[in-house]
């Protein structure tokens, strides 16, 4: 399997390469308007894109999406409540094919309604919904409460060997595991729904007594 990533510019953003192999199919995770570096992937490796995944539809993470598509006939993948028009709407569960290789759809809504992870052998593709050591921004209410259920019910629940890749460089590292996560992210260590919001309503602060940029 190869797998890169691709540090893209904008806020920190991360995009993901995915083949099974040389010369074999490829994914992209989140092109994040550099579509000139996943080409060079493309060209690098000798594979032929299948697929071109938005982990939702927020444009620093779609940008650069259409013209990789126009150029290599790729399908673009978001989850069906996806702001654009997409090739294939999945919904949590679905499974796209890559050679040997199975992607499985995990629908985490809470940042945004059509935020997704994509599970690789092992390795999570998180875009906005967990960072190493914090997670996605959401109001306070209906959106913080189904980022909540989504990580708790279906990332926490993934084997703590899974290693996450975000959305942003965010944290202290390019990328964790889930059971990293569970030892030293303070919003998966909040006791109970409520200790989550009220680190959200003061993150800010929070930061900075702990000397978290």
């Amino acid at each position: 399997m190869i797998l890169e990533q691709i540090s893209t510019g904008g806020d920190r953003n991360f995009g993901y390469f995915i083949a099974e192999k040389e010369e074999g199919p490829a994914a992209v995770i989140d092109p994040s308007g550099r579509p000139d570096l996943f080409s060079d992937l493309l060209e690098r490796n000798k594979c032929r894109l299948r697929y071109v995944i938005l982990t939702h539809s927020h444009y620093d993470h779609s940008g650069g999406a259409e013209n990789l598509i126009r150029r290599n006939s790729a399908l673009l993948v978001a989850h069906r409540h996806a702001d654009c028009t997409v090739d294939m709407a999945v919904e949590d569960g679905a499974v796209l094919e890559l050679g040997s290789l199975r992607l499985e759809i995990i629908h985490t809504p809470g940042h945004t309604e059509d935020s997704i992870c994509v599970l690789c052998q092992g390795n999570l593709f998180t875009g906005d919904t967990l960072f190493v050591g914090k997670v996605g921004g959401t109001d306070l209410g209906h959106g913080a409460r189904m980022e909540y259920e989504s990580l708790h019910r279906k990332l926490m629940t993934l084997p703590e060997e899974t290693r996450v890749y975000p959305g942003h460089d965010y944290g202290a590292a390019s990328s964790s595991t889930i059971g990293l996560e569970k030892e030293t992210n303070p919003f998966i260590l909040c006791r109970s729904f409520e200790d989550f919001v009220e680190l959200k309503a003061n993150w800010a602060e929070y930061k900075i007594k702990h000397g978290i940029k």
